[in-house]
């Protein structure tokens, strides 16, 4: 009913810039919270970045200053701009929308598949 699809992982130097991109399809009611979240090998997922339907942001102190979450309402998108990239963000990083589909009354939770940053030193 939902799928969300990522987009703009990759390799790249320590210092340098990447931007990620997640687009929502199907039947959607309406998308509660946007989030952004990363899992490095032998760790356990963690909350990068989120942003609420009304626009509030916030990051993990981690990515404080250097990511940037935004969205396109229109486009049922959410992007994740990372700025002086660090070896040590290197992981996995998985977009996570709740969304209400069409005719239900709650949220629930969605995934993208996972797109890989790695970041070399």
């Amino acid at each position: 009913q939902v799928q969300l699809v990522e987009s703009g992982g990759g390799l790249v130097q320590a210092g340098g810039s990447l931007r990620l991109s997640c687009a929502a399809s199907g039947s959607i009611g309406s998308i509660n919270t946007m989030g952004w979240y990363r899992q490095a090998p032998g760790k356990q997922r963690e909350l990068v970045a989120s942003i609420t339907n009304s626009g509030s942001t916030s990051y993990a102190d981690s990515v404080k200053g250097r990511f940037t979450i935004s969205r396109d309402t229109a486009k049922n998108t959410v992007y994740l701009q990372m700025n002086s990239l660090k070896p040590e963000d290197t992981a996995v990083y998985y977009c996570n929308f709740n969304i209400r589909v069409v005719f239900s009354r709650d949220g629930r939770n969605y995934w993208g598949q996972g797109t890989q940053v790695t970041v070399s030193s």
